[in-house]
């Protein structure tokens, strides 16, 4: 099987393709209450739908990544956005919030080709790695980010089961120009699955790079996660009393953040890594003293939200382009290994950030977000240190 040529509409579609699929692990959220009242469940039953839905997401990240080295990605792809379709279609008539709960397990599954197509992208790129994986991050970024005032805007005007009608018919969409549009590339990996799910775990201490790569983006999206979930509580309190609609209108200011975020994969395109990480690391500290030093100002807080988005998101660009080239046959492993230790920084920082506004407010909620973005800070001094070691010893 040899590798087939791709049209230049390959890689836009491949990040309209993630943005889509990611999305809909997110449009749950903001009408979980009106699954709720529509189904008779309780808020807990009801928390159940976000909760599978990541679980099935997480689930697939390890279990199911790694397949992309293994199996044809355009058959892989096609098949799992497949059952994210008929996922979607049947949530849209579920009745019994039991159903709704097991099918949003299988969105979640459904959803994992957003990260399958991220690495495939660097396959498909050599000399402009950094600027086409950025390319495809930030539509997966925008997806996320979007996602949340979609669902709202959708669920107000048609009701929440058109949220996930409409997505399904994206989704369809996407299939089909995916089985039209992505190339064919022969896998590498010939062993079984247990070996290679034994494989992806020996990468961990294979490669240093990986290593350094999986805890800064760990610390930087524990950051991001933090922030998103107590600028919700900082903003509905007083003296601001913003109503939902409103603070999810902040999710545009980030969507244009990660809009600017790939132009960092150039400069690591250029060889320039550990200046773009530093530029990008220094981009979020910047944001957390502003966002402390002026905790009212609507203004300063805008600029923080850019600042914090575009420097988490191009530091994650940057770290992509970086493990995609320590091993050409492996990119779906070592995204596994990646996004494990990425989502695990995510979970961290959502339960630090909820502990510390519990504690001391929005001021304590800055401190821990300054604590976790100088950590990341200094990893990237030390990933530089290692590296010029190992540089001078060569």
């Amino acid at each position: 099987m040899k590798t087939t040529p791709y049209h230049p509409f390959t890689i836009p579609l491949m990040a309209i393709a993630a943005g889509v699929v990611v999305a809909n692990i997110y449009y749950n959220q903001p009408i979980l209450h009106d699954i709720s009242a529509a189904t008779g469940a309780t808020a807990g039953q009801a928390g159940r739908v976000s909760t599978l839905a990541q679980l099935g997401y997480g689930l697939g990240m390890f279990f199911v990544l790694p397949l992309g080295d293994k199996l044809d990605r355009r058959k892989l792809i096609t098949g799992l956005t497949s059952l994210l379709f008929v996922s979607l279609l049947l949530l849209s008539i579920a009745r019994s919030i039991q159903l709704i709960c097991l099918l949003s397990f299988f969105v979640g599954l459904g959803s994992t080709p957003a990260q399958i197509l991220l690495p495939m992208s660097a396959t498909l790129s050599t000399g402009d790695r950094g600027k086409t994986v950025g390319r495809v991050f930030a539509g997966i970024l925008i997806g996320i980010l979007g996602a949340r005032v979609v669902a709202g805007v959708v669920s107000d005007l048609l009701g929440w089961r058109y949220v996930f009608a409409i997505s399904a018919a994206l989704v369809l969409i996407v299939t089909i120009l995916l089985y039209r549009y992505l190339p064919v590339i022969p896998p590498k990996f010939r062993g079984s699955y247990p070996q290679l799910l034994s494989s992806t775990i020996k990468l961990i201490g294979e490669y240093p790079v990986l290593r350094q790569a999986a805890l800064l983006g760990a610390f930087t999206f524990g950051t991001f996660c933090s922030f998103w979930t107590t600028l919700t509580f900082h903003l509905s309190a007083a003296p601001l009393h913003y109503s939902a609609s409103r603070i999810g209108l902040f999710g545009l200011i980030a969507i244009g953040g990660a809009l600017a975020a790939p132009v960092f994969g150039k400069l690591a395109d250029k060889g320039q890594v550990y200046k773009s990480l530093l530029v990008s690391v220094g981009m979020v500290i910047v944001s957390i003293l502003l966002l402390k030093i002026f905790p009212h100002s609507i203004l300063l807080l805008s600029v923080s939200v850019f600042l914090l988005d575009v420097g988490v998101q191009a530091t994650q660009i940057t770290n992509f382009t970086r493990i995609y080239s320590l091993h050409e046959h492996a990119h779906s492993r070592l995204n596994t290994v990646y996004m494990t230790a990425y989502f695990m920084g995510a979970a961290l920082g959502t339960s630090c950030g909820v502990a510390a506004w519990q504690y001391g407010g929005w001021d304590m909620a800055t401190w821990q977000l300054l604590l976790w973005s100088v950590i990341a800070l200094a990893i990237v001094g030390w990933s530089a240190k290692v590296q010029s070691r190992a540089a001078t010893t060569a």
